[in-house]
């Protein structure tokens, strides 16, 4: 069997969102900071990979959120690593709310093992594999991301630069950070087609991500200017899926892309509503 983390975590008040909730970046950020522990505590700290030249990269990200949690919530993050690949590895998740007993969110992040000096990936050693799994790895099957579909006339852009609060300790943008960028964009595509939170608001809902799915190709560095593009598809009675694309304006090159699937909700109760005939009215050019 894999060797199983527990790290505990209480909701700070800065780290919900305007709805009270903890956002969604921290799941996120919880995730790394287990992950890092769970490392450390067969043998492989931060000190050890500095010594090796060695560093784990997160390649993608795949959370499935089940409920809200709020303000001085205490979550568990239970974490193992489910298999190692030549250069890769999947480390699995699951948040439960202390409090209850119920399961939060559960959730796999796909890393790639880097040689520091070169950028580029390199052999897992097996001793390290050992540690992790100690029976050995089982064997897994890792559908590809899913494909986007194309983007509709109405697609909203947005370009923000790489500040220095985005960026971590392997000097590139986190990849939480990549996830509030998406957050912001959505939110801005909205209001441009006439729907700010305000009005999200007086309606008496709210739009939550219910899954995020996020595939980093590239590391984005400091200064780094960004376009972010996204738009809607596959709307549902009280769900819709939103795309999003993350290029260098330099060159175009793509930094990340993702999708997240998102329910209508009532704001009091957190009960899925039909999405209002008004929104997607407005919002139609962004539907592809």
């Amino acid at each position: 069997m894999p060797l199983t983390h527990v790290r505990t975590f209480q909701v700070r008040y800065y780290e919900c969102d305007t709805y009270g909730r903890l956002n969604h970046t921290n799941y996120l950020r919880y995730m790394q900071e287990a992950a890092l522990d769970a490392s450390a505590a067969v043998g492989y700290d931060l000190a050890r990979y500095e010594a090796m030249n060695r560093l784990w990269l997160v390649r993608a990200t795949d959370i499935e959120i089940l409920c809200s949690l709020g303000y001085k919530d205490t979550v568990q993050v239970k974490t193992w690593v489910a298999d190692f690949r030549r250069t890769r590895s999947r480390r699995m998740y699951e948040l439960w709310l202390l409090e209850s007993g119920g399961l939060v969110a559960r959730a796999h992040t796909d890393w790639a093992f880097l040689d520091t000096t070169t950028g580029r990936p390199t052999p897992i050693p097996p001793e390290m594999a050992a540690a992790f799994l100690p029976e050995g790895p089982p064997e897994t099957t890792r559908p590809r991301f899913p494909s986007q579909p194309p983007a509709p006339p109405g697609v909203f852009r947005l370009r923000r630069a790489v500040e220095w609060g985005d960026i971590d300790g392997a000097q590139h943008v986190n990849n939480a950070a990549y996830l509030a960028f998406m957050e912001d964009c959505g939110i801005h595509a909205a209001a441009a087609y006439d729907w700010p939170v305000a009005r999200m608001q007086a309606g008496g809902f709210a739009v939550v991500a219910r899954r995020h799915q996020i595939e980093y190709r590239q590391p984005a560095l400091l200064n780094d200017e960004l376009e972010l593009a996204t738009w809607l598809s596959d709307v549902e009675r009280t769900s819709a899926v939103r795309h999003y694309t993350v290029r260098r304006v330099s060159d175009g090159a793509l930094m990340a892309r993702a999708r997240s699937l998102l329910g209508w909700v009532d704001i009091e109760t957190e009960q899925p509503v039909a999405i209002p005939a008004a929104f997607l009215e407005d919002i139609a050019p962004n539907i592809i």
